[in-house]
């Protein structure tokens, strides 16, 4: 008998299991009346959650209740799990677009299909085994699906118990109070690692102007940040290698804008490596005053062995050319490399190997770690790269050391996935680093901060302008905490 068999026929369980359907049951009966302070509560974690989980995804949530978060996140195909018949019957009747299952969630053996995003709202204080469940749900996860728990902190644990008391929020039964260590001890366990996390609500009341300002602000700054109520957790499967549906390595494209840069395009077709099962290069030429487009042309006719394409700008800006190079590419992972050549291109395998191995999903390089060459990155520069990094950090939540290295690579399929969400934050970066950074983060994507050593110029200056370009990355930072941070 396996372990999991024989944790649920514990008599112990089952006493536990039976005082929670009975207690949920009754629940749902009183819902129709009973009015507390969590309806505030709850909306709150619907525009989270709404957030998190882009429209038209397949999502399950585990614990759905009444069905009402489940609903709120629009999914293309959304199923319900619940043990509670009175809570299900509830949300059939609300939301009957959905589907749903009655079930324990540590006994999910009739559910067969996988997910892209799985759902447990204020469940993991009510398990009997949270290990157990994880374990269920790993089975119902592909490498992509990302699992979403929130559950309360322990601080509010005599609150929460008052407040029930005196009849302001639901009467619960004997809870679990977990620790964030707690739950990504545990995930680790059952297969899953923990992307991140963050604190969300610090006042649950109606109050017009107060409320809004404490859950949205406040509860984001310390020390304000330690008394949340609930505390929200974002997790993987544990990675693995991704071979393409054929069983072969991926394919690779490199993208590299190129102005000005004729004294570069040689070196990059002799020094680009050829990963996976096969590596193009695409030339995205914009307005440059010297040979760089004819260059490029000559090195393609030069290097036939070579799969090359070379395109013509029509805007302007390194963002625009970044989404031509990505429109035309071939490859199943997506880089970019800068044509001065700063960053050596002999570095992009270990790109590639962050991703084909599962490791990190988008992977940033960072010149900031290893001693620069000289010339490589002027001092005010290099001190702005170390501000803005920290602030990055903090507002995305993953580590993001070097937000302006012109090197990044990524999975073509969670780019398109960035692009489909893009009016979500707009037309708005012309370096194109933040476009794929917010849109990773946003899409919950494993950033990896993949340290290379930057190296001095051999032809041309910069296109950077240090001021112009700073009060465009202090814009960014405002505009990344509206639409990011604080929503």
């Amino acid at each position: 008998m396996n372990s999991s068999r024989r944790s649920t026929e514990d008599p112990a369980f089952m006493a536990y299991r039976s005082a929670r359907i009975k207690q949920w049951d009754a629940t749902a009966r009183m819902l129709a009346e009973w009015k507390g302070w969590g309806f505030q509560y709850h909306k709150r974690l619907h525009q989270i959650y709404r957030y998190l989980v882009s429209p038209g995804q397949r999502v399950i949530e585990i614990g759905c209740g009444a069905g009402d978060l489940l609903a709120a996140v629009e999914p293309a195909c959304g199923v319900g799990v619940d043990f509670s018949p009175e809570m299900l019957a509830l949300a059939r009747h609300h939301h009957p677009e959905n589907r749903y299952v009655e079930a324990d969630a540590h006994e999910l053996d009739e559910i067969k299909e996988t997910f892209d995003i799985i759902i447990l709202s204020d469940l993991l204080n009510d398990l009997w085994d949270v290990q157990l469940v994880f374990k269920q749900l790993a089975r119902l996860s592909t490498p992509r699906t990302r699992l979403i728990t929130n559950n309360y902190s322990r601080l509010w644990e005599q609150p929460l118990d008052l407040a029930a008391k005196i009849g302001l929020a639901k009467p619960v039964l004997f809870q679990n109070w977990l620790t964030v260590e707690d739950i990504s001890n545990l995930l680790d366990l059952a297969g899953f690692q923990h992307i991140r996390h963050f604190p969300e609500v610090l006042f649950p009341l109606p109050i017009p102007a107060l409320e809004p300002f404490c859950n949205r602000f406040l509860v984001k700054l310390w020390p304000f940040n330690n008394f949340a109520l609930t505390n929200f957790i974002i997790a993987r499967p544990q990675p693995q290698a991704r071979l393409t549906k054929g069983g072969k390595e991926p394919s690779v494209s490199v993208i590299i804008p190129a102005r000005n840069e004729a004294g570069n395009i040689k070196d990059a077709f002799e020094r680009i490596p050829v990963m996976g099962s096969q590596t193009e290069l695409v030339f995205v030429e914009g307005h440059s005053k010297d040979s760089t487009y004819e260059t490029i042309q000559n090195e393609i006719r030069s290097h036939p062995q070579r799969k090359s394409k070379l395109f013509r700008q029509t805007d302007v800006g390194k963002g625009d050319a970044v989404r031509l190079g990505f429109s035309q590419a071939d490859g199943d992972i997506l880089m970019i490399l800068d044509a001065d050549l700063t960053m050596p291109p002999e570095d992009l395998p270990r790109y590639y190997e962050v991703l084909f191995s599962g490791k990190g999903e988008f992977v940033n390089g960072v010149r900031l770690v290893y001693p620069m060459e000289k010339q490589a990155m002027r001092f005010l520069n290099l001190m702005g790269n170390k501000f803005f990094s920290n602030a990055f950090s903090w507002l995305l939540g993953q580590s993001v050391k070097d937000t302006l290295c012109g090197t990044k690579a990524l999975w073509r399929s969670d780019y398109e996935r960035i692009a489909a969400n893009r009016s979500y934050f707009g037309d708005f970066d012309p370096f194109g680093d933040f476009d794929l950074l917010f849109g990773a983060a946003r899409l919950n994507l494993k950033i990896i901060d993949l340290p290379i050593r930057y190296r001095d110029r051999t032809y041309g200056s910069t296109n950077i302008q240090r001021w112009k370009h700073g009060l465009l990355l202090l814009n960014m930072v405002w505009f990344a905490a509206g639409r990011i941070k604080f929503i």
